[in-house]
């Protein structure tokens, strides 16, 4: 195991595998862990992230956040290939799993514990001795499978219904689930908060038994890698900031639009772009 930077308590920790994205010009950081984390921290939170990672990996864009890992032959690597009808994603690598015994004792308390897999390495339930005043889900690792060539495909996601009632905040993408309405319906009947995000539709934010959409502005998009996750740690932060879901919404959907405008983790909201979301969001 190695850390990174000191281990002060911190009130968003962020947990699953970093990715090594591999891209036309080289590989780059990713995963959701990176994105949120960045997110969370430009939005003013103490951050820390439990992970484990190759060494073919640098973290330098993660500088300022402290990492816990677990030292592993490589990282999880993920390549996207596109064509004119779709992409298609192969797990070329995946990193060594993550045990929750790995969170430093000054980190069990965090206000928020963001529950980030991208290719099934923890556990979906957390432990007794971590109780986070919001416990944030970002299922996809848990909803992907891959077969003997990495060729990634949607599935279900084992032990879903302890995961969902146990989490403050969920948030899917409709890609996640294939469009699946039925399937978002069962979700959200078993979890307390369900957000699907829609790419440039916006999201649905399914809370209390009602339903309701928030559309996302038009926006110049360049590269939309790393937007639901960065969606999903401004919606966190912002639900334990105001404790209104429908606001929360609003403002992760603004933060997000602006992320889609610039590549990779250059997306990561400035502080000018949060000032102007959050006074938006009260117009």
């Amino acid at each position: 195991m190695r850390n990174l930077v000191s281990l002060d308590a911190v009130d968003y920790l962020a947990i699953g595998h970093v990715a090594h994205d591999l891209i036309a010009n080289g590989p780059r950081l990713g995963g959701t862990v990176t994105y949120s984390a960045l997110t969370a921290k430009a939005l003013g939170l103490k951050v820390g992230i439990v992970t484990s990672v190759g060494k073919e990996t640098s973290l330098d864009a993660l500088d300022g956040i402290p990492v816990v890992s677990i030292e592993s032959p490589q990282s999880t690597t993920f390549e996207n290939i596109y064509t004119p009808e779709r992409r298609m994603q192969y797990l070329r690598a995946q990193a060594e799993k993550i045990n929750f015994d790995m969170i430093p004792a000054s980190w069990r308390d965090a206000s928020i514990i963001h529950l980030g897999p991208i290719a099934n390495e923890i556990d979906s339930t957390l432990p007794d001795g971590l109780s986070p005043e919001l416990l944030g889900v970002t299922p996809q690792g848990w909803m992907r499978k891959w077969d003997s060539d990495g060729r990634v495909s949607r599935s279900e996601w084992s032990n879903s219904k302890t995961a969902l009632k146990s989490a403050g905040a969920v948030v899917i993408s409709r890609e996640d689930v294939n469009g699946d309405n039925e399937l978002i319906e069962q979700m959200a009947h078993q979890t307390r908060m369900l957000v699907v995000t829609e790419g440039a539709e916006g999201c649905v934010l399914h809370w209390n038994g009602d339903r309701r959409r928030f559309r996302a502005p038009e926006v110049n998009e360049v590269d939309a890698t790393g937007a639901g996750d960065i969606f999903a740690a401004a919606f966190f932060v912002r639900l334990l900031d105001t404790r209104d879901a429908w606001e929360a919404a609003r403002f992760a959907t603004l933060i997000a639009s602006r992320s889609v405008t610039r590549s990779g983790l250059e997306g990561i909201p400035t502080p000018q772009e949060i000032e102007e979301c959050k006074m938006e969001v009260l117009q």
